[in-house]
């Protein structure tokens, strides 16, 4: 399994560092959280999104930790049943966990099922083109690195579609995921925009505003969702 639901990369890679005052507040936050919800079991990914409206995913990861270090909630791994592992989280005080992390680990892994992960990139694309369709962007192309015989050979990316409205052309990347898009590709892609002549825009669930400046001074846009957006009947 992937980061999508696992959070799980992040909870052990994220560097240690002396607390700032921001992860000083989202440890405050989260102690009270965890302790206001004494019998429930989380998942990290979980953590960060439910308090991504004011901390930044690594600011929420850190503060977990810090409460996992000084005892005061329960950090467990287990393994899935898709491959990879997944962080359970729980307030100290709660002895009888084992059926609710159970259901937790079973619902995570049936939506981390490779097919759903498909599904979700799919549906986030093809509701992107409809809004912009519905604006009177125009499709020029899509899963490609080259505009008007200029073709971007410096990395193997490609955007996902390239659109055009009164003779501006866009750069489309769409992130229909808990998880933000990692810098290194966001920042790749806006030199390509560069290269090819286009505006990056952004379509994702959630990005920090300190990329979303980033792109902004490179002439571009990203539209944040907030939700993530599932096919019908899933």
């Amino acid at each position: 399994m992937d980061d999508e639901s696992s959070g799980w990369s992040d909870f052990n890679e994220t560097p240690l560092r002396r607390p700032d005052q921001f992860q000083v507040g989202a440890r405050s936050v989260l102690r009270e959280y965890f302790s206001e919800n004494r019998e429930r079991v989380f998942f990290s990914r979980q953590i960060e999104v439910f308090n991504e409206d004011h901390y930044f995913h690594w600011i929420t990861n850190r503060a977990v930790r810090d409460l996992v270090e000084q005892g005061e909630i329960v950090v467990e791994t287990r393994p899935t049943s898709v491959g990879g592992t997944l962080n359970l989280l729980w307030h100290r005080s709660f002895r009888y966990y084992k059926r609710p992390a159970a259901r937790v680990l079973s619902l995570v892994e049936e939506y981390a099922n490779s097919n759903i992960g498909i599904a979700l990139g799919l549906q986030g694309e093809l509701m992107v083109l409809e809004g912009l369709a519905m604006k009177q962007f125009v499709l020029t192309g899509r899963e490609t690195r080259e505009h008007h015989g200029n073709v971007w050979r410096a990395t193997d990316h490609n955007l996902d579609f390239i659109v055009e409205r009164d003779g501006i052309g866009y750069g489309v990347e769409v992130k229909n995921t808990l998880p933000y898009i990692e810098l290194e590709e966001l920042r790749v892609k806006v030199q390509m925009c560069a290269f090819l002549g286009l505006r990056p825009l952004f379509v994702v669930r959630m990005m920090p505003v300190t990329w979303m400046h980033e792109v902004q001074m490179a002439g571009g846009f990203v539209l944040t969702m907030k939700w993530q957006l599932y096919p019908w009947g899933a």
